[in-house]
């Protein structure tokens, strides 16, 4: 019976509603899942022949021991997603080569490690009266936090500080969007794209809000396969994040290739799938 490391972290900072469903389709499949918390030192990847990343939501807390960790999986074990395309994904520079590459992305100021920026003057600069302040290297709204224009003096100049302290810092326009038809999350499995939900914003310490399932529009799918068409590699699964811009225009926000809650309470389809794939990949 083949053994399947399902790639989690510990503790989990949030529950994750695609466990248990999961690990009973891969049982009901004939497999043999096991949760494996990277993080804990007698948890060895070795033991299985296949590694799915799934919510091991706490690596952009030690990014440098996951990238390790995730390296000795992919020699001992089978990582999916592949270990070159987690070295890709985890710090949110991608979108500059998804820009490069003509695919249209949220606009972003991009702050080095302990650069010392002026919040409110490049907000000036760009026009922009209300901002997102996120780490490039981040997950689960860890460390992101909404900015007014107001703000930007005393409490966003001090929060930007903190941020810039740990890591690089990315710098984006509020995108009023998000409040009225919200981000699309874009699942892909295995060559297609199964289903979207909409999410509602959410910063460091809030739950996350997602709709029902439903079918992405036309517009968004193109986009979506203009992102996915710049990765190089063997991708078991993706998600991709879509907003409307200040002109209504869609555009990417994330392209997420290691961890993203794939919403397969959702849309049990996508539950399928993903199990069949996973079966196939031995």
């Amino acid at each position: 019976m083949k053994s399947v490391g399902v790639v989690t972290c510990r503790p989990l900072p949030e529950p994750d509603p695609d466990e248990s469903l999961l690990i009973s389709a891969l049982e009901a499949a004939g497999l043999a899942p096991s949760l494996l918390p990277w993080n804990e030192p007698k948890a060895n990847p070795g033991d299985f022949d296949v590694c799915v990343l799934r919510s091991c939501w706490d690596y952009h807390l030690a990014p440098g021991k996951f990238l390790r960790w995730a390296d000795r999986a992919a020699v001992c074990s089978r990582l999916l997603n592949p270990v070159e395309v987690v070295r890709w994904n985890l710090h949110k520079g991608y979108l500059r080569k998804l820009e490069s590459a003509g695919v249209p992305v949220v606009p972003t100021a991009w702050i080095g490690a302990g650069d010392q920026v002026v919040l409110e003057e490049l907000m000036i600069n760009r026009g922009w009266l209300d901002v997102v302040v996120k780490p490039a290297v981040g997950a689960g709204s860890h460390m992101t936090r909404r900015v007014a224009i107001t703000e930007a003096p005393r409490q966003g100049q001090r929060f930007l500080g903190e941020v810039a302290a740990r890591g690089d810092v990315l710098i984006q326009p509020f995108l009023d969007s998000v409040l009225s038809s919200g981000e699309r999350a874009i699942v892909w499995i295995d060559g297609e794209f199964t289903h979207q939900v909409v999410k509602r914003p959410r910063y460091h310490g809030e739950d996350e809000q997602v709709s029902a399932a439903s079918q992405p529009a036309a517009g968004d799918l193109e986009i979506a396969e203009r992102a996915l068409a710049c990765i190089n590699s063997d991708l078991l699964y993706a998600r991709v994040d879509i907003v409307d811009d200040a002109e209504g225009r869609p555009v990417i926000s994330e392209l997420e290739l290691l961890e993203p809650s794939l919403f397969l309470l959702q849309h049990p389809p996508a539950l399928e799938r993903f199990v069949a794939a996973i079966a196939a990949s031995f």
